[in-house]
């Protein structure tokens, strides 16, 4: 025997609420208890901390369903645990194990889903404790555990089914696991070489492409060479000429701004004559949309007026229409009233006819129902005699049949009673003797150790307590950790996306590549040197709009020699200290500049100039009613972005490319320091926690080593108990089954000779009874044939008696129908009367309505609307000529102004145009001269006066050169370091492919042989299981045959059938037994593999129910044949099956909801029975 079973620990499991400890010492234990007492759930109990995972095979719809879920009087528990202690001594447990004399499987389940399983208190996968039972023919679905109507889907089972009941017995399994584990590995292996092939094609691509752009980095370096030479003489040319252009435009400049100023002195003349004209067409409009609203309700009334007489005319012709349908119904419904009035007078001389008819079938009905009671009642009393007698017939059946059954069963109890002493008589010689003194040593033994595990307990409980508060700390540490790191990540994210929306702005690929070109892709933006109050963001937009996005230049000069223009609107501003621009003055108005602060003296100077002729108002109609305070050319700005002008408002829409970039920056600066104080709380909570981590740990492996030496002692404690309970056990079962069976020996003596007699009396009784039956048949027969004679007359008076009711049924139904026919006819009379005389009433209403029509006095009121209309639109015709003479006035004004305004923008233009110029050409000369700041002009200048060169042929040149290097395209300097690093990184892989190669096929030659040898010992087990099959079916069934047949021709995919053949039955299906055949079956294959593969235990759940006696006692005897090398548990409520247990367990509910176990020793009673014989 591997393993043997010797304690059950339940708690908490189904209806096992409090621990319940089952010891199984002998090797047929019986379970037994009443119908919904918790039997099966210890069934289910060892299934599940066998590792069985289905919540339906454990009865319940979730895991949860196995913690007991309370009662009427307990509340439900958190917590169910089942642990199995087996009997290791002789070492026969698989893997590291096998040292232990006693294996604890153990496995706990919490309510909130947290399983755990344990093996000698040590916690384990499910995979460990499933390994320890493969091949052993237990498990989660092995076929040692039987339970209720497990034997009918056993037999019943799909040919692939009962292969795995095989493949179990054979051991398989275990081949099964290392084939799944060897496929996935293989799996794995292919999916890291497709992953290596992947990468190699990939890295060899790459390689050609690498090779390709290192050739165009060489042949770029050398071209970029001669363009800096170019590029510098160049430079130095433009500076000559640029110095030469500066003087002359300084000239032309002077004297365009003298005849500026003359013009607008002008200008502002013709406006103040303007505005005054402005003001006296206000007023005339504001007369002609008084005069307009006086129209307007004239026009309304009309209106209203020509509605009303358009209804009245209207309504005349409705009503008189009207008229004429009333009169046409009224004559309709008369005609109506004369037809209904003929169908009464008919319907009422059928009624009583109806009458008649009625009356002459009631008398006929009443003298039929006289004449029936009397042949009822001579039938009912010759039925009374007959079944009186039936029934004393049969209860002397029943008497007889009694006493048939009594004596069969006193037989049955006679021939038991000779067997039971023989069985006793032999077992009394065979009982062993006791060694005290073993005892006596092994009790000292656990005291000692008792002691000992009672001060490791102490100190465990200590180190708990101090773990407790340690792990309670390090949770507090790591949740602010972790809540500060979200905090952290949060405000890093939103930082960069804000960073992300900053570089967006530059949405102009073009303008960033042109950046690049002249090396101003560095330089600082406007946005990012100026800081705006809170609300005036899309102000400050609207009012720079793309200037926002302004580029810092050393010197505005430089703009001036740049090779191209940029490719869209830009602007660039001088770095240098510039004296600031002084704002105008003027009282009331807040000039917008004080809003916005900026971070250098230079763009400052910049913000003023641009921000000096604009004034800050909070909405556009505060703005207008404060716009003519404005000087010329000022503006107003809202929060909005809105400019309002003295004559002219620009509405503001945000640009997509440059709108928030300023509120975007403030937000970056604060969200800056938000991640400096972050980063610095979440270092100091990091090594807080390290702390607490390293404390907790300190604490573990303290317990941990506490928990090795408790186990140690908790073993040996286990072992010492264990020969304690052995030896004690021993020397009571010797002592008191002595006792018992010389009790046993008495009593079936006694009950033997009172059998017998019983016996005796019984035959007698049953001769009486064949005499008295004989009589009473004869008697009976001749009551019936008179009974049946009565009931013959009874029948045909009474089908009389139905015809004549139904006549006087059809009869009443007539006169019903009359009556209904009659009734309608009135009330239709009535309605047709009522709708006649309504009619006539709507007629006379109609007629009056029509007279009191009269639409004369609304005809005279129109009149005089139209009349008052007229004069309205003379009266506005006069006023629209006067506005239109002042109008024509204020164009020609506006004209005027218009061609004095138009003088002056060709000459700011041509100023600024000078300006540029003048500009240009200094801005030029310092470029060119910074250009060449740190170069020897002395080398360059021969080399312009030798070769005689022109700008225009250097610029040809760097054209060309630029050509060139464009065609190469995007150049890739560091293409030879990578080149190198991916031919590395190609040769690493290539090894790497090989490698993955070659573990591929040693897994495919591992699945071969875990096939092979599969394959060959499922053949052979299934050979070796036929064969124990033909021996143990007829063993059970008393003669017959059975075997198994394969479905298929390869084994390892082929199912299994069973075939089955009781003592002269030929079926074609084993689904043609009855229940017990099927049962018998079942047990016979089961029983067969444990032949071949004996289990630890087996587990029998009612297996028994459907066997009558016979078959009963031969599973008992196979029982106990196998119990040699198997150790059986077996539920059952059969008394025959009970005798065969060397221990009883039995399962109360005494309180409801709630399992208890009690053990019963079957020698224990027997010997306390004997002993309180004795004694009375």
């Amino acid at each position: 025997m591997k393993l043997r079973l010797s304690h059950i620990k339940i708690a908490g499991f189904k209806s096992f609420v409090d621990p319940a400890h089952i010891t199984l010492p002998g090797q047929i234990v019986g379970i037994v208890g009443p119908n919904g007492c918790g039997k099966s759930n210890i069934i289910d109990a060892l299934r599940w901390v066998l590792g069985e995972s289905r919540a339906s095979v454990l009865r319940g719809d979730s895991m949860q369903d196995v913690i007991f879920n309370g009662s009427s009087k307990r509340k439900p528990v958190s917590r169910a645990s089942v642990e199995l202690i087996f009997d290791n001594s002789r070492g026969k447990a698989v893997s590291q194990w096998s040292g232990y004399s006693e294996i604890s499987i153990k496995r706990v389940l919490l309510r909130d889903g947290d399983s755990s399983y344990h093996i000698n208190n040590q916690h384990v996968r499910r995979k460990d404790v499933t390994d320890i039972f493969l091949g052993t023919g237990l498990g989660a679905r092995a076929y040692a555990i039987i339970e209720q109507g497990m034997i009918s889907r056993i037999i019943e089972a799909r040919p692939e089914e009962l292969r795995m009941f095989l493949e179990e017995a054979a051991g398989v399994s275990r081949y099964r696991d290392r084939r799944r584990e060897t496929e996935l590995r293989i799996a794995d292996t292919q999916g890291n070489l497709l992953r290596v092939d992947d990468i190699l094609q990939e890295l060899t691509h790459q390689l050609a492409h690498l090779e390709v752009q290192a050739a165009i980095a060489m042949q770029y370096r050398e071209l970029q060479s001669k363009r800096d030479t170019a590029q510098k003489l160049l430079w130095l040319l433009n500076k000559q000429e640029s110095q030469i252009r500066q003087h002359r435009f300084s000239q032309a400049l002077e004297k365009t701004k003298n005849e500026l100023e003359a013009e607008s002195a002008r200008m502002h003349e013709m406006e103040n004559q303007l505005e005054s004209m402005r003001n006296e067409h206000y007023v005339q409009s504001d007369a002609i949309h008084a005069r307009q609203g006086d129209l307007y309700a004239v026009n309304a009334e009309i209106a209203r007026l020509e509605q009303q007489l358009a209804y009245s005319s209207a309504q005349r012709t409705r009503l008189t229409q009207q008229l004429a349908n009333n009169r046409q119904q009224i004559k309709l419904q008369q005609e109506q009233l004369h037809g209904i009035q003929s169908s009464l007078n008919q319907w009422q001389k059928k009624l009583e006819e109806a009458y008649t008819q009625v009356a002459d079938q009631e008398n006929r009905v009443n003298t039929e129902t006289c004449n029936l009671p009397q042949a009822e009642e001579s039938a009912r009393d010759t039925q009374a005699l007959h079944n009186s007698m039936q029934l004393e017939q049969m209860a002397l059946h029943q008497q007889l049949q009694l006493a048939q059954t009594q004596c069969e069963h006193i037989q049955l109890n006679i021939q038991r009673l000779e067997a039971r002493r023989e069985r006793l008589l032999l077992e009394r010689e065979h009982l062993p003797p006791v060694d005290q003194e073993a005892l006596t040593e092994a009790r000292h033994i656990l005291v000692e150790l008792e002691c000992d595990r009672e001060e490791r307990q102490l100190q465990l409980a200590q180190l708990q307590a101090y773990l407790s508060g340690a792990h309670t700390e390090r949770k507090e540490q790591r949740a602010a950790m972790q809540e500060q790191e979200r905090e952290q990540a949060q405000a890093h994210a939103r930082l960069s996306a804000l960073e992300e929306l900053q570089e967006q702005a530059d949405h102009d690929n073009r303008l960033k590549q042109w950046l690049a070109r002249h090396q101003l892709h560095q330089h600082p933006r406007l946005w990012q040197s100026i800081r705006i109050e809170p609300g005036w963001e899309d102000a400050i937009e609207a009012v720079l709009r793309e200037r926002v996005n302004a580029l810092t230049l050393p010197r505005l000069e430089d703009a001036a020699y740049w090779e191209e223009p940029p490719p869209s609107r830009f602007t660039v501003y001088e770095a240098e200290d510039m004296p600031l621009f002084e704002t105008r003055k003027n009282v009331g108005l807040l000039p917008f500049g004080q809003f916005v602060r900026c971070q250098d003296t230079q763009t400052a100077c910049v913000m003023a100039n641009w921000l000096s002729d604009i004034y800050v108002t909070e909405s556009i109609v505060q703005g207008l009613s404060l716009r003519r305070q404005l000087p010329a050319g000022a503006w107003f700005v809202t929060p909005k972005g809105h400019l309002i002008g003295t004559c002219s408002i620009l509405f503001h829409a945000p640009d997509n490319h440059v709108h928030g970039i300023l509120a975007r920056q403030r937000e970056m600066e604060r969200l800056l320091e938000v991640v400096q104080q972050l980063e610095q709380r979440v270092t100091h909570s990091q090594r807080q926690t390290a702390l607490a981590e390293e404390s907790c740990r300190g604490i573990e492996n303290r317990i941990a080593l506490l928990r090795a030496m408790d186990s140690e002692l908790q073993k040996r404690q286990h072992e010492v108990q264990v020969d304690i309970l052995k030896l004690t056990q021993a020397g009571e079962r010797s002592q008191d089954r002595t006792s018992q069976i010389d009790f046993e020996l008495k009593e079936l003596s006694e009950q033997s000779a009172s059998e017998k007699q019983r016996f005796l009396e019984i035959r007698e009784r049953m001769e009486m009874l064949h005499e008295t039956i004989e009589v009473q048949q004869r008697e009976t027969e001749q009551v019936k044939l008179q009974m049946r004679s009565r009931e013959s007359e009874l029948r045909l008076q009474r089908e009389k008696l139905q015809e004549l009711r139904n006549e006087l049924q059809e009869a009443r139904f007539l006169v019903k129908t009359c009556m209904e026919k009659i009734a309608d006819l009135n009330h239709n009379l009535t309605q047709t009367g009522l709708t006649v005389a309504q009619l006539e009433s709507m007629l006379i209403q109609t007629q009056a309505e029509l007279d009191q029509i009269n639409d004369e006095p609304d005809r005279q009121q129109l009149q005089e609307s139209l009349e008052n209309r007229q004069a309205q639109e003379q009266a506005m015709v006069e006023m629209r000529n006067q506005l239109e003479q002042t109008t024509r006035m204020l164009s020609q004004q506006e004209q005027a102004r218009l061609s004095c305004e138009q003088k002056l923008p060709p000459l700011r233009e041509k100023i600024n145009e000078w300006s540029l110029k003048e500009q240009e050409a200094r801005l030029q000369y310092e470029h060119w001269a910074e250009q060449l700041q740190g170069m020897d002009e002395t080398t360059l200048l021969p080399m312009l006066a030798g070769a005689n060169l022109k700008p225009d042929t250097l610029h040809n040149e760097l054209i060309r050169l630029d050509t060139e290097i464009a065609g190469l395209g995007a150049v890739n300097l560091a293409a030879l370091e990578e080149l190198q690093s991916c031919q590395e990184r190609k040769t690493y892989l290539d090894i790497q492919a090989k490698d993955l190669n070659e573990a591929m096929d040693t897994l495919q030659k591992a699945i071969r042989r875990i096939d092979k040898e599969s394959r060959d010992l499922l053949m052979s087990t299934y050979d070796e299981v036929n064969r124990h099959l033909a021996e143990l079916f007829p063993v059970l069934f008393g003669g017959g045959e059975a075997r198994l047949v394969l479905t298929g021709d390869e084994i390892l995919d082929s199912g299994i059938q069973v075939m089955a053949h009781p003592p002269g039955k030929k079926n074609s299906s084993i689904h043609l037994l009855s229940g017990g055949e099927k049962a018998l079956t079942a047990l016979a294959l089961v029983f067969a593999m444990f032949h071949l593969n004996p289990a630890p235990f087996c587990l029998l759940d009612e297996v028994d129910a459907p066997l009558d006696d016979t078959n009963t006692e031969r599973l008992c005897k196979l029982i106990t044949k196998m119990a040699e090398n198997t150790q059986f548990i077996f539920i059952s409520h059969n008394k025959i099956t009970m005798e065969l247990a060397q221990q009883l367990v039995g399962i109360t509910m005494q309180e409801r909801g709630v399992s208890h176990v009690v053990s019963v020793d079957i020698e224990e009673a027997l010997r306390l029975r004997t002993d309180s014989t004795v004694t009375a």
